[in-house]
């Protein structure tokens, strides 16, 4: 124990794209409960940076892996310096994640090059990072993988109809995942719907986006709109404690699925 009380020997997690929004998020409440984190990102160096430094000041250790998930190498490469700086690893949570914005009235928005882009980071990225995370996390006795999926993958509603098909395949690869991977591997998704981040920054302005979030709180039956902090604390309960919970997709969106007749 450190001079705070923080298990300095506590548990290894990975979390990829934790630059900023819920992956940052994601990371820094990791590091409140005790675990040692590995902040990947691709291009947000100054993010990382400043994510490491919030986990630092919470009394664990944690250090920025630069690398792209859609890059197997990359993958590797992360592992690979996760168990040289600490040796071990508990917890992947596959957070990095693309879009596009497009009206899904129209078809001719998207091509095949989005497609292609949206899925690599999404659905291969996700896949190539827990195939390399697997022999680490067999070690582990409490190994689990968090995938951060999105509502959108059960709605088909989101920023765009690949975004949406993405996540709909991040899905049903977790339960693919978590039936081959037991009973040394436990894998789950959290699957927000929309999350006050910068997520629809410059693609609103900045009376649209508050209108937005007002439609967001009044359609939600708990009046409410999810924050980076409530999808975080999921991933964590999900990563950490939930011993006996394994290929589930756990809704976060303050009940605005349940609003069928107008949804968002």
């Amino acid at each position: 124990m450190n001079a705070i009380g923080v298990d300095i020997e506590g548990p290894v997690a990975i979390v990829t794209g934790a630059g900023s929004g819920i992956g940052a998020a994601c990371a820094t409440a990791l590091a409140a409960r005790g675990c040692r984190v590995v902040v990947n990102y691709q291009h947000s160096r100054e993010g990382a940076s400043d994510t490491v430094a919030q986990c630092q000041a919470l009394g664990v250790e944690a250090v920025s892996v630069q690398g792209s998930v859609t890059d197997n190498e990359d993958c590797q490469k992360i592992l690979d310096e996760t168990m040289s700086t600490f040796g071990r690893l508990d917890l992947l949570v596959n957070n990095a994640g693309v879009t596009r914005f497009a009206d899904q009235k129209e078809l001719a928005a998207l091509n095949a090059a989005d497609f292609e882009h949206i899925m690599s980071v999404n659905v291969t990225g996700s896949y190539q990072m827990t195939r390399a995370a697997v022999p680490d996390l067999e070690k582990s006795d409490c190994g689990a993988v968090v995938n951060v999926s999105s509502h959108s993958g059960m709605s088909g509603i989101g920023s765009s109809m690949a975004y949406a098909a993405s996540k709909g395949a991040l899905n049903t690869m977790t339960l693919s995942l978590a039936r081959n991977l037991a009973p040394s591997i436990r894998v789950n998704a959290v699957c927000p719907g929309f999350v006050d981040t910068k997520w629809l920054s410059g693609k609103l302005s900045d009376e649209a986006l508050t209108a937005f979030k007002e439609k967001v709180a009044a359609v939600s039956p708990l009046q409410t709109i999810v924050t980076p902090a409530d999808v975080a604390d999921a991933v964590c309960w999900l990563g950490l404690k939930a011993r006996s919970v394994t290929g589930q997709l756990l809704v976060i969106d303050g009940g605005t699925h349940l609003t069928t007749a107008s949804p968002l």
